[in-house]
């Protein structure tokens, strides 16, 4: 991937970010990161089960439909999920500390790296 590296300081520059990476939702292994604070080998493996789960959940309900994103809010913390569309199998793993950052533009700058992933 010619940009990983770029793409996920880019991610790690968003307000409130701990710590981001790109993992590959087929396998659970990180196949690009950077960051503190969370284990990220132990969450990406983790939450591989919740998009495989989401989009198991999709499929059963008969939902013609995409994840854009997951968002998981803990007491101090989000974690956003987003799959990557033109990259099936991937997906970006964000961890913002809740007290910094702004949810909406997080959000917002994650959808912008995804656009911006090219392999």
């Amino acid at each position: 991937m010619s940009n990983m590296k770029v793409i996920v300081d880019a991610l790690l520059n968003i307000d409130g970010t701990l710590a981001a990476a790109i993992v590959d939702s087929n396998s659970g292994m990180i196949l690009g990161s950077g960051g503190s604070g969370v284990d990220l080998e132990l969450a990406a493996a983790g939450n591989t089960e919740v998009v495989r789960a989401k989009l198991k959940t999709m499929k059963s309900l008969g939902l013609n439909d995409s994840i854009e994103d997951i968002l998981i809010t803990l007491g101090k913390q989000y974690h956003v999920l987003r799959p990557i569309d033109k990259h099936e199998g991937l997906f970006i793993y964000t961890v913002l500390d809740k007290s910094k950052s702004n949810l909406a533009l997080a959000r917002r700058k994650v959808q912008e790296a995804e656009q911006a992933l090219v392999m």
